[in-house]
Parts: C-alpha cells; structure tokens; sequence
C-alpha cells in the first residue's frame, strides 16, 4: 500500500513538472502544446465538461497519476521497474504519438504543429525523467 501511495505522489509531482515546463515553454515562445494537456474535446464522455477548467486540470493529473501507476506495475515483472530508461521511452514515444489526437479537436495546437509536436514529446520524456527517477529515490 505505501508503494501505491508513493506511486500517487510521484504521479502528481510529475504532471506538476510536466504542466510547469509546457507553461514555460509556452510563455517563452507562445507555443500552443500546453493546450492539449488540458484539452477533452477528443473524448465524447468527457466532451460535456471540457469547457470548466477545474476538469482538464483533473484530467490532467488523474492521467498523469494512472499512468505513473500502471507503468511501473507493468514493468514490476520485467524487473525494470526501478530504472529510469523505460519511462522516459514510454513516456516520449506514447506522448508523440498521442499528440495527433489534436487532429480530433479544433482546439489548438493544430495536429500539423512541428514546434507543438517536438515540445509536447521533449516535456513528456522530461515527465518520464521525474516518474522514473522520483522512484528510484523513493520506492
């Protein structure tokens, strides 16, 4: 059980560093990544609340909290679960590729975006970095 609550904790810390480093990115250059962090547009059962910034702010974190957990669980039986690599890799190669779900919504950034596209794949691998180095710290 404290596995699974440190779990829960290095999940919303990272979806913290995640969330601050497309904001940063954002308010640099004005790149557009960020949006899609927050963004259910794509996701009819969600659709209906995606205009209230208190749900893309939770769906942000309960994705990044699901994530953290069935990652490592996953990797429990392969024995990498403590190595930092595989959730860099997960993380960056599942983020690029689920970037293109922006070509569901008419919500920026626009599926075509090279800079969104390189941004929101970087600030996912740096996710990964902090979900697989916070439990090699901690777990």
């Amino acid at each position: 059980m404290a596995t699974f609550l440190m779990l829960i904790i290095i999940g919303a810390i990272s979806g913290f560093i995640l969330g601050l480093v497309m904001k940063i990115v954002r308010m640099l250059t004005g790149n557009e990544g960020e949006i899609l962090l927050y963004n259910m547009d794509y996701i009819p059962i969600l659709k209906r609340w995606a205009d209230k910034s208190i749900t893309g702010l939770t769906f942000h974190y309960m994705t990044c909290i699901g994530s953290a957990v069935v990652l490592f669980y996953l990797l429990v039986p392969l024995g990498f679960e403590r190595e930092i690599w595989p959730y860099v890799l997960v993380y960056a190669a599942g983020g690029g590729a689920l970037f293109f779900l922006s070509m569901l919504t008419p919500t920026p950034p626009s599926h075509k975006d090279v800079a969104a596209w390189i941004n929101w794949t970087v600030s996912h691998a740096i996710f990964g970095v902090s979900v697989g180095l916070l439990i090699y710290l901690w777990i």
